[in-house]
């Protein structure tokens, strides 16, 4: 295929990943939205006027770039895990794998379905949460690069587990006995500052932190890791998940249900 002719499937495979959760946009949309702003109730109107300030804000402003980076990293997920697990249990896949689309436009064409559906439930929730606290932009550069970078991070996560999966229970292994806890520990709804010294650096083996800390810092300018050192562990992730993903649809064998 030449550039013109890869670049046509490409967009072939992103119309349809936008089509297919567009068109049941009220399963894909709505319950992260509206999960979301129960947090926004739950944690920073009702329990956060009890906990005060945290990292020199009010726990509701702390609390809103993780709970936006909470959005796009599960929908991301979720979107190309059932989506290409969906492709692989019809056959579907193993029909666009003996045509000569290249695997690479296969992976990107699904991991940018993923990231614009995660992109589309974060924009939601930011402005939802604009209902519970004003939110003023410290670095808009960060702020974007970390939304990028890390919903194409987590796309790829999710085709590697559908791959990987041999029934639609496995899909769920992975969101649930990893992701949820990652996330959940990740810095979301407190500063790593409050535990003690020995639990700080288990805290910082979560991937999830640097993320969650680097969008913070982009929208409210504070961090509690190194921002440049979350972009490095970032990159380096999604290079290395990008290869291997791409060796798995090259070597084809988990692709067959």
């Amino acid at each position: 295929m030449n550039a013109a002719q890869q670049l046509i499937a490409y967009k072939t495979i992103v119309r349809k990943e936008i089509r297919r959760f567009m068109r049941i946009w009220v399963q894909t949309l709505i319950p992260p939205v509206i999960t979301m702003a129960l947090y926004f109730v739950i944690f920073g109107s009702l329990i956060g006027s009890r906990i005060g300030d945290m990292g020199g804000f009010d726990y509701m402003a702390f609390v809103v770039p993780g709970l936006i980076m909470m959005a796009i990293i599960n929908n991301s997920y979720s979107n190309v895990v059932s989506s290409f697990y969906s492709a692989k249990f019809t056959k579907s896949i193993e029909e666009l794998q003996v045509s000569p689309t290249p695997n690479y436009i296969i992976l990107l064409g699904w991991v940018s379905g993923g990231v614009l559906r995660g992109l589309a439930v974060g924009s939601i929730v930011t402005l939802i949460s604009m209902f519970f606290t004003k939110l003023h932009i410290h670095n808009p550069l960060v702020t974007i690069a970390v939304i990028v970078l890390t919903s194409v991070l987590f796309s790829i996560a999710g085709m590697i587990n559908a791959i990987y999966a041999n029934s639609f229970d496995d899909i769920s292994i992975i969101p649930t006995f990893v992701l949820t806890p990652l996330t959940y520990l990740g810095g979301v709804f407190y500063s790593i500052d409050l535990l003690p010294e020995f639990w700080q650096g288990v805290s910082k083996l979560n991937p999830v932190l640097y993320m969650v800390n680097a969008f913070r810092y982009g929208i409210l300018g504070v961090s509690d890791v190194s921002v440049g050192a979350a972009f490095a562990g970032i990159i380096t992730f999604l290079i290395l998940m990008f290869g291997f993903c791409l060796y798995l649809l090259n070597y084809g064998k988990k692709l067959r249900t």
